[in-house]
């Protein structure tokens, strides 16, 4: 004996189908993740397309120039340590001492360089601002 299901109405529906999509997006992405090289070669393929479509559309430069920016912001981002020991304000917020930095001695415990901006995280804003708009 069937049952019969209640309708669904069109907002579930459009709300199943987009967690379906983001969903597959993100198992896409999860999939990309070791893949390094070809992730950044296709943005800078990708950036370089934007970029030639720019001086072929001979305007649009104020967006192109902000764009640049914001790339650079992320680029810096990327460079700059998430903890600065040379501050004393962003002393002890690692695991929460007082007294943390540099290690001095041999017995002291190392602690990596952490970036402020990871590098996966870096590419995919470069993509999203890239990618899409070209």
């Amino acid at each position: 004996m069937d049952s019969i299901e209640p309708e669904q109405t069109p907002f579930a529906a459009v709300s199943a189908q987009t967690s379906r999509w983001s969903r597959q997006y993100q198992a896409y992405l999860d999939k990309s993740t070791p893949y390094t090289t070809y992730r950044w070669t296709s943005t800078a393929a990708l950036l370089i397309l934007f970029l030639l479509r720019i001086v072929i559309a001979q305007g649009w430069y104020i967006v192109c120039y902000s764009l640049g920016i914001y790339l650079l912001n992320l680029f810096l981002a990327f460079l700059q340590p998430k903890f600065d020991p040379s501050l004393t304000h962003d002393e002890g917020l690692e695991d929460g001492d007082a007294a943390s930095g540099l290690p001095v001695r041999h017995d002291e415990e190392f602690r990596p360089f952490i970036r402020r901006l990871p590098e996966f995280k870096f590419w995919y804003l470069m993509y999203q601002c890239t990618g899409p708009y070209w």
